[in-house]
């Protein structure tokens, strides 16, 4: 393994701060056309891609906050209205296709969050962060309406993006070794 894969992996975190820096519409497209190099077992790629940013961010803060109750609204409707339309950049969806094979709806999920994965690393080499979101409302039938998803589709997860705040960067936690995650089985020779 590449000593430059390895940092990366390691050094990877996930960022909720970012700075003013707008990301531009060739770096997404520049970072999603590498990610979607990630394995997958159909004959079609089974995701897509929906993109909120600049004014659209609005659109994207206004369908979330469509699901909350109205003691949310009133709790943190303002504060997610900053944080989503002025201080992320891009909320960017992954959606796959809702496969009638739960074998092939799980391999659609497995090659998701892969590419995922790949995003975040190819990304954080740009010094470019996100926090992957699977909140309540990304199961929502109304905000699914609310920002194009289909019926027949599943929202892996939303990835608020955008320039890393260097002076916010969490540090690392602790990860168990291998060696406390590992049952051998070792037949003799």
């Amino acid at each position: 393994m590449s000593h430059s894969i390895e940092r990366v992996i390691r050094e990877r975190r996930t960022i909720k701060s970012f700075t003013d820096q707008p990301l531009s519409k060739q770096t997404l497209l520049d970072l999603l056309n590498a990610a979607v190099w990630a394995p997958y077992h159909s004959s079609e790629e089974p995701w897509r891609f929906i993109i909120f940013m600049n004014e659209d961010r609005r659109q994207f803060a206004d369908a979330v906050l469509a699901t909350y109750t109205e003691d949310e609204l009133a709790r943190f409707g303002e504060g997610v209205m900053k944080e989503y339309c002025l201080e992320t950049p891009v909320h960017l969806l992954v959606v796959i296709k809702q496969d009638k094979s739960e074998i092939r709806r799980e391999e659609a999920l497995l090659a998701a969050a892969t590419l995922i994965q790949n995003l975040q690393l190819l990304a954080w080499e740009q010094r470019i962060g996100f926090v992957w979101k699977t909140n309540e409302y990304n199961r929502e039938a109304d905000f699914h309406r609310s920002v194009g998803i289909q019926t027949d589709e599943k929202l892996v997860g939303t990835l608020h993006m955008g320039y890393i705040n260097e002076d916010k960067i969490p540090k690392a936690r602790r990860r168990k070794s291998a060696e406390d995650l590992i049952t051998w089985h070792e037949g003799s020779d």
